[in-house]
């Protein structure tokens, strides 16, 4: 069996979809005739914990596990903070940098000057001396990096050197092209840094992988390196297994991150107007949440006179968020109001189509996740004060939940499972350690 050197820092016991991705991959590597060795940290911040991912895990994988400083944990004891679940990272985040409180500013000047490409910077040296070493007695085949954070990308940057092994630099989000980029308060030399970084790994790698389609155009366009697109996907396995019941409501479900540029506020006001022109669909309507969702979130439904129809469920493990999905009458699925999210592809896109239920996203109609609902058939996109469309979505769901009819039209997604995803990017590691061998 060969072996694929992983560079991950996002791994169980930590949740959210960053993890999920290179976990469903390591999960069926070994039927592909490779077995994963994970490199991750031993001590990271979570800003969730699901551990039942680790259940995921195939036996076959090895997992190694090193210590990593990261100034974060500075930033939290300044803040009083306890963990990373508690803002010690999230905080320091660019969007709206003008309401920010004066500590957060300097902190958030810091980290984009100074910790460059990412507060994980510190990692990148002792990791590949470490690496260096470990590879000498225990031979990999391939390199794989996955990012961000981006400093994933330049410690498999230096390990290739270093060995001549074939690297894939995997991108589930994009690094400059990202839209929290451009809010960044950086000065010329340091955002000169990250576009000369970005380049160099985008030249150096032996093959890039990108997640959305615009994405791989927006690579290809950059580099000579050779780009492919491998998706998110769904696991079937977390879908044929798990059985749910109906609670009788009609259910507007949300799972994962909301964040609050991403709060859909004519959505509520759609719902608000059908609660007082409906009263049968006022007592059926529940807003259920499953996830980390923004307070502004809670506070925009609170305002609209939702509260009483609102259940907020908080962080779930993946496997109750995937009950969520199957249970829901419609899914929900808002952007942010950024226009980069034209050529996101949001991992949980596919779970949803995976459910069987219809789905309304909330954002730019021509972009990457509206070609997808439209390929498949299991929804729309509205855009974001659209309200004909939105309410019209809506009244087709009511009327689809009130005839007991409420799953999408049969749709081939197989292309999207987990498994396949997973063939493919064997397929692209196998090329790779060929024309590796064969150029020897």
């Amino acid at each position: 069996m060969k072996r694929a050197l992983i560079i991950s820092y996002y791994w169980p016991p930590a949740g959210g979809s960053g993890v999920q991705r290179w976990v469903k991959f390591a999960k069926y590597l070994p039927s592909e005739g490779w077995q994963p060795v994970i490199y991750t940290p031993s001590d990271p911040e979570m800003l969730a914990v699901d551990r039942t991912l680790a259940d995921e895990i195939p036996q076959e994988a090895e997992v190694i596990r090193r210590h990593i400083f990261e100034p974060y944990g500075i930033y939290r004891r300044l803040l009083g903070k306890k963990s990373a679940s508690d803002g010690g990272s999230d905080e320091v985040n660019p969007v709206n940098f003008q309401d920010k409180t004066l500590m957060q500013k300097i902190m958030l000047a810091i980290r984009a000057n100074f910790f460059i490409p990412d507060p994980r910077c510190f990692w990148i040296c002792p990791s590949v001396r470490f690496l260096k070493k470990y590879l000498k007695r225990h031979p990999v085949d391939i390199v794989i990096s996955t990012g961000p954070p981006h400093s994933m990308h330049l410690i498999a940057m230096k390990v290739a050197k270093a060995t001549g092994l074939p690297w894939i630099a995997d991108f589930r989000d994009p690094w400059t092209g990202m839209f929290y980029f451009k809010h960044l308060p950086l000065c010329r030399p340091a955002a000169k840094l990250h576009r000369h970084l970005e380049k160099e790994v985008l030249d150096r790698a032996t093959a890039i992988v990108a997640v959305s389609p615009l994405v791989q155009k927006e690579f290809q366009e950059m580099t000579g390196t050779r780009v492919e697109l491998i998706t998110n996907g769904y696991d079937e396995s977390d879908f044929n297994d798990t059985v749910v019941e109906q609670d009788g409501y009609f259910n507007i479900t949300h799972t994962g991150l909301f964040a609050a540029d991403g709060n859909p506020e004519m959505l509520w006001k759609v719902l608000a107007d059908k609660c007082r022109a409906d009263q049968e669909f006022r007592q059926m309507l529940r807003i259920r949440l499953a996830g980390k969702t923004d307070k502004a979130i809670l506070e925009s439904i609170e305002s609209a006179g939702l509260g009483s129809h609102l259940r907020d469920n908080g962080y779930q493990p993946h496997s109750v968020a995937v009950k969520e999905q199957k249970s829901a009458s419609m899914l929900l699925l808002p952007l942010r109001k950024e226009p980069e999210y034209k050529a996101v592809l949001p991992g949980k896109l596919f779970e949803y189509l995976a459910s069987a239920r219809p789905v309304l996203g909330i954002g730019q109609t021509d972009g990457a996740m509206a070609m997808i609902l439209k390929e498949t058939g299991a929804g729309t996109v509205a855009e974001w004060d659209d309200y004909a469309a939105i309410s019209g979505f809506i009244d087709r769901c009511w009327d689809q939940f009130k005839s007991d009819a409420t799953d999408v039209p049969e749709m081939d997604i197989s292309g999207y499972s987990r498994r396949n995803l997973t063939a493919r990017m064997a397929e692209l590691m196998d090329e790779l350690t060929n024309n590796d061998r064969n150029e020897i």
